[in-house]
């Protein structure tokens, strides 16, 4: 089993009870074990301005899937709660559910559609501070310590 960090963001529609089906449709995956989640947090939108704030949060996952397969199952799940993803949708803009593979064990993968660790991840509080309440000690490749990594942005602030 490996260790894997997701995501989990929404600012469409009842944001909360979105979120818990997506946890949800991870706990029914074959492969999957959800081991925590993080407290949600309400966050301002990141790029495109133009839209709702968001509720963002983390979870742990135990995996046997690959990031390939895990990704997939996560992209499956954000259609069935209505996602829609396309060339008319503007870049960061709203979305019912966004699932974000961020770590997967120490693995870093660079792949056509998949890079982990996500490329942004250590540049976004939305995505540290709920990391940090999971796993303060785990490395993100090339950066540091999710705890360290967190301290150097609010030190840049």
């Amino acid at each position: 089993m490996t260790r894997a960090f997701v995501g989990l963001g929404s600012n469409l529609g009842d944001r909360e009870a979105t979120i818990l089906r997506a946890l949800g449709g991870l706990q029914t995956e074959d492969g999957v074990r959800v081991v925590r989640v993080s407290t949600l947090r309400e966050t301002d939108p990141v790029g495109y301005q133009d839209q709702p704030r968001f509720l963002n949060g983390v979870v742990e996952l135990e995996t046997e899937l690959s990031p390939r397969t895990l990704l997939v199952r996560l992209l499956e799940i954000e259609r069935a709660l209505g996602r829609t993803r396309g060339s008319d949708q503007p870049p960061l803009g709203p979305r019912t559910i966004d699932l974000d593979l961020l770590l997967y064990g120490g693995a870093t993968v660079t792949e056509a559609g998949l890079q982990v660790p996500h490329p942004r991840m250590h540049e976004r509080r939305f995505v540290l501070e709920p990391l940090a309440e999971l796993a303060p000690e785990v490395v993100i490749p090339g950066h540091g310590s999710v705890e360290s990594v967190l301290a150097e942005l609010e030190s840049n602030r």
